[in-house]
């Protein structure tokens, strides 16, 4: 029986085990032009154990951010950066992807250069709001996509993808979850168009499947993960019906062959099982779960076949050693909310392996 903490092949890259760690926005790029730091490179290192690590959403392109101090990868300077992060990683044993996440209309102008506005796939404002620098502000109308913009598009995440392997990750995650960009496109309520890019299941998939397309011909599809999320709601997505439009989009990508598929599951068992049924790479899954967090018992995911591997994304921030910890059943240190996005490095990199001394971190003001 294959376990949790048995060895796979993702790609022709070897991982010691199948325990992930999921992207998180943690909003701390505080190096020069939105790049990652010292503390960055050292918070990725503490949690190299994992099987895989997939990095927070990192902007492929300037109008791609969508929230303060998240990093891009579009520079020279974020290259570096990153390149420190991989270096250590590596050195620490273990493996790395960025993910590459353009929010599209979740966002502001006051995020961006002057003249910039957030975009999407149709010219629809979301409910609710974002967080600025001058605090919480409503999302704004986005800019409608032009063909040209959308083929532009495209190619900033093949360029990022590219500079994803000179600054030395072993690959990248295109993010179509989770209301941002690619999942503005599949989306019906977000997605209004009637030209090739919307109006059919299979046109509102394009997008996303360009997207994986592309970044594959930069890095090679063994280098190429994707993750969905159908039926979430955040982002004021609404997909009544997820089925048709995340079926399309597999069977569009049987002849790229990207390695991975990584699912955040928030409907039905039963569609996270079709979807594995007609992908052939591997499925990491973000497991659903009522009333608590992801644990341990997640792990019989992969004992009964119904993933390739799971990803963990609080328990990870909490426990930088979380396999280990995993193995022994416990004990886990808890999260601190208030330190999740931004601060210092209270709730970043102060967090004990098990046997080290110390306390897990007080949130702010505690």
């Amino acid at each position: 029986m294959t376990t949790a903490f048995d060895p796979m092949t993702l790609g022709g890259i070897r991982l010691r085990n199948r325990i992930a760690m999921a992207p998180m926005t943690r909003s701390r790029a505080y190096g020069p032009g939105l790049s990652p730091t010292e503390s960055t490179a050292l918070y990725y290192a503490q949690r190299a154990s994992a099987g895989l690590i997939i990095t927070e959403g990192t902007q492929p392109s300037v109008v791609g951010q969508g929230y303060p101090d998240t990093p891009g990868l579009h520079s020279a300077e974020q290259l570096a950066g990153w390149r420190r992060v991989t270096d250590a990683v590596h050195a620490a044993g273990g493996r790395i992807f960025v993910q590459l996440m353009h929010t599209g209309r979740i966002g502001h102008r006051s995020l961006l250069p002057d003249g910039l506005r957030p975009v999407s796939a149709s010219a629809i404002r979301p409910q609710g709001s974002v967080y600025t620098a001058e605090g919480a502000r409503e999302f704004e109308e986005p800019q409608e996509l032009t063909e040209e913009g959308i083929l532009r598009t495209v190619e900033d995440h093949a360029a990022a993808a590219r500079l994803a392997v000179a600054a030395g990750f072993d690959g990248v995650e295109v993010h179509a979850a989770n209301g941002y960009l690619a999942h503005q496109f599949l989306a019906p309520n977000s997605n209004l168009r009637t030209d090739g890019w919307g109006g059919t299941p299979e046109r509102r998939a394009r997008f996303a499947v360009e997207l994986v397309t592309a970044v594959a011909g930069a890095i090679g599809a063994e280098r190429t993960g994707l993750r969905i999320s159908p039926g979430n709601p955040l982002g004021d997505i609404d997909e009544p019906d997820p089925e048709p439009a995340y079926t399309a989009l597999l069977r569009a990508l049987e002849p790229v062959g990207p390695a991975y598929l990584h699912i955040m599951e928030t409907g039905e068992r039963s569609l996270t099982l079709e979807l594995r049924k007609r992908f052939a790479g591997a499925l990491i899954l973000n497991a659903k779960t009522t009333g608590r967090s992801s644990g341990p018992e997640e792990l019989a995911l992969i004992e009964d076949g119904t993933a390739d591997m799971i990803s963990f994304g609080t328990l990870f921030l909490a426990n930088p050693d979380l396999p280990e910890r995993l193995r022994a059943g416990g004990p886990f240190n808890t999260a601190h909310r208030p330190t999740y996005y931004g601060g210092d490095d209270r709730g970043y990199t102060d967090y004990p392996a098990l046997g080290a001394p110390g306390t897990p971190p007080a949130a702010p003001g505690a």
